[in-house]
């Protein structure tokens, strides 16, 4: 079965999606198969994973996020900032909206360029897993964020292999079978931290990870006592703000803060047996420039 799919190509901070609008609730095809067709870098479209927006009697919207895998996500943070910036510019919802994820409701707000989210807050445990990988001990702190990260400090992460360290902590038994993201943090300032992630259901380095800026903000203003908001410079070069407070290890009043951007939109054919795309022609439609560098 062949079908026409129109689709918005976003980004949040370098993290990029592909968003397909099923508010009218026609979209029959399955989902895991879809994303891993679209988000394939080399015989899709391209991205990080895959957001589809579906009708909520809870709220604005329902994001439903699926990683570039074709594993159903859990919360992602950039991904809800761009459905955010979406809904937006697209009048389903005002500059202040609230749309459900994995059944919790999210709050977030249109503020100029950036996406202003609220996540959900977490208790931190201090406890510490240890990793020898190639004769060298690791060290790092587990913490959920809407997703399960493991946050490692360390001195210069622009020296780390993090394609090989990510996927040995990411795939280590004391995480499975769920598998876990993997933050590499270094403290640049009294407020300011540098990450490098690698992210499960993508299987490499990502140029960014909300949920993983939030998990290093938490961890690093825990345990290197940072003064909030903490700015967090990915991968792309984008610096995204992380406010929080700190109450007897209990994180409350979290906001993830940062660009999101629309690209583009297009259409293609996509044909649900073979999970083959067909370009469709004269579809592109540039919608939005990307951000002044």
């Amino acid at each position: 079965m062949q079908e026409t799919i129109k689709f918005t190509k976003v980004s949040g901070a370098g993290n990029d999606f592909i968003l397909i609008n099923n508010l009218s609730g026609k979209l029959r095809l399955l989902r895991p198969r879809l994303a891993r067709a679209l988000c394939s870098r080399h015989f899709g479209v391209g991205a990080d994973g895959l957001i589809v927006i579906d009708p909520s009697s809870h709220a604005d919207f329902l994001m439903d996020y699926y990683n570039a895998d074709g594993s159903h996500g859990g919360m992602c943070g950039n991904g809800g900032r761009c459905a955010a910036r979406y809904a937006f510019l697209n009048s389903i919802t005002g500059p202040t909206m609230c749309f459900e994820a994995l059944d919790y409701i999210y709050h977030a707000e249109v503020t100029g360029k950036h996406i202003k989210l609220r996540m959900k807050g977490v208790s931190v445990s201090l406890a510490e897993l240890k990793f020898v990988i190639e004769g060298e001990p690791f060290v790092g702190n587990f913490i959920d964020t809407g997703s399960p990260h493991v946050v490692l400090l360390r001195e210069d992460v622009d020296s780390l292999d993090v394609f090989t360290l990510g996927r040995f902590i990411r795939n280590e038994a004391r995480l499975l079978p769920e598998g876990a993201n993997v933050d590499f943090v270094q403290a640049v300032g009294k407020n300011r931290i540098k990450i490098r992630t690698y992210e499960r259901g993508v299987e490499t380095e990502t140029l960014a990870c909300g949920t993983g800026a939030v998990a290093s903000a938490i961890i690093a203003a825990v345990r290197l006592d940072l003064t909030p908001p903490v700015a967090v410079q990915v991968q792309s070069g984008e610096e995204m703000l992380v406010h929080l407070k700190i109450s007897d290890q209990a994180i409350t009043d979290v906001f993830l803060q940062g660009s999101a951007y629309i690209l583009f939109e297009a259409s293609l054919m996509y044909d649900d047996i073979s999970c083959k795309i067909t370009p469709v022609e004269s579809s592109l439609r540039v919608a939005q420039s990307v951000p002044d560098k």
